[in-house]
């Protein structure tokens, strides 16, 4: 006979008291400790006759009992979906299963590595989280050997790794031999020109689970090339597989705040040590979202807002320029200006939908220009590309810069704290 697990119960004032104990005693589970979650309707005076510890708190009691699990007794009208998300995202965060008549939620499983990481996670796609590790790459290895270890959906079979920035020839022969040729570690590898591993990964659970990938086997070679760091690029919501030293969390204010700060991105945001808002542009709801996050993370944790702008790796001042990236149509303008101001390009036209092939073709119908600078996202090879090289057309790739707007923490300083956390961070793994 199996051991019984040990559960943390979560009740409510809406279950009349003599209903809730005789549950505690019916169900399969231990349990050795309650929390009131709220509701009074049926509550007496005395709140003490469940028969076990009353906690203040989870976090109390998860501290104080070392549950196997928490067990949710609990229900409407006090725990409705964004509350009982709220409370699953808590749970998590402390690395206990959380359960209910017909749900379960676990902890993603995360496996210790013997070298230090830094991984770069986010709440969704198309928030800036590949743009942000081109960024961190960038900055950390001033000082440092880094390596970074790239987990995306189009990633290759077997971890690859790119010891020299990929040239704009070599991806449009990767391209032509039927390879994802704008692949995130293809990306930072031009960006950032840092050593690279790409690896890919399947499927993407509500707390960021994967369900196959070859992450950890990413670690390996990147171990191989002896990094003072190994920085994790996450892949949409989806995290790796490793038990990072810190996490940096990358959220946008393009999301709907209910998004990006709720349902398990709550999680996300209770297990990271820096959150970084991007697309926080003057019209957007970006102090909102900073609000929302604060009220999340663990105290001390901090939350820095910044937009992201354009930057051409090669000059491309006095040419006419269309410039094609994945950005909404209402910041077109905004980083045309950016590319005229401060690299001297005449941009005659800006294509967001470099995600969108049939309309990223129309867009190439209409568009007429000396240069074409691409972001190394989605179609850029093997359509934008493809096409300037049919036209004789010159090429130009571009990285994205990280800027904190006025007021914030200094970002590269938060960077440099992280690296070095996670240093020291480092666990000793048995073999």
């Amino acid at each position: 006979m199996s051991t019984p697990r040990r559960a943390v119960a979560i009740v409510d004032g809406e279950h009349y008291p003599p209903v809730v104990r005789a549950a505690l005693e019916e169900v399969e589970d231990l349990v050795v400790a309650a929390v009131l979650i709220g509701g009074t309707e049926k509550l007496r005076a005395d709140v003490d006759g469940y028969g076990v510890p009353l906690e203040p708190t989870l976090e109390a009691a998860v501290a104080n009992h070392q549950p196997d699990l928490v067990l949710d007794l609990s229900d409407e009208p006090v725990l409705g979906p964004r509350e009982r998300l709220a409370l699953v995202s808590r749970a998590l965060a402390l690395g206990v299963p959380y359960e209910g008549p017909d749900f379960r939620f676990a902890p993603p499983r995360m496996e210790a590595v013997d070298v230090p990481t830094l991984a770069v996670i986010g709440t969704g796609k198309r928030v800036g989280k590949t743009a942000v590790t081109g960024h961190v790459a960038r900055q950390l290895s001033r000082s440092r050997n880094v390596v970074v270890v790239a987990m995306g959906r189009g990633g290759p079979p077997e971890p690859e790794a790119v010891l020299v920035p990929p040239t704009l020839e070599s991806l449009l022969e990767l391209s032509r031999g039927g390879r994802h040729a704008a692949s995130d570690h293809l990306e930072t590898a031009v960006v950032a020109g840092v050593a690279t591993v790409g690896c890919r990964r399947c499927g993407g659970g509500l707390a960021g689970a994967v369900a196959v990938s070859n992450v950890l086997e990413g670690v390996g070679v990147a171990r191989s090339l002896s990094p003072d760091l190994v920085l994790l690029d996450g892949s949409g919501a989806a995290l790796p597989p490793v038990d990072a030293g810190r996490r940096l969390l990358v959220t946008s204010a393009a999301q709907p705040i209910d998004v990006a700060a709720g349902y398990l991105n709550a999680y996300r945001a209770r297990i990271a040590d820096l959150v970084l808002v991007t697309m926080a542009e003057p019209d957007a709801p970006h102090a909102e979202l900073a609000d929302a996050v604060r009220a999340l993370v663990r105290t001390g944790t901090p939350v820095v807002r910044a937009v992201l702008r354009p930057r051409p790796l090669e000059p491309v001042a006095d040419a006419s320029v269309a410039f094609f990236c994945t950005a909404p149509t209402t910041e077109h303008a905004r980083l045309a200006r950016h590319l005229d101001e401060l690299h001297g390009a005449r941009v005659t036209d800006v294509s967001g939908n470099l995600a969108d092939r049939v309309r990223l073709r129309e867009d190439l119908d209409r568009i007429d220009a000396e240069v074409f600078v691409v972001e190394l996202k989605a179609a850029a090879v093997d359509v934008v590309a493809e096409e300037a090289h049919r036209r004789g057309v010159r090429v130009v790739l571009a990285a994205n810069d990280v800027i904190p707007i006025p007021g914030e923490t200094a970002l590269d300083a938060e960077l440099e704290r992280l690296a070095a956390e996670a240093v020291a961070h480092q666990p000793q793994v048995v073999r």
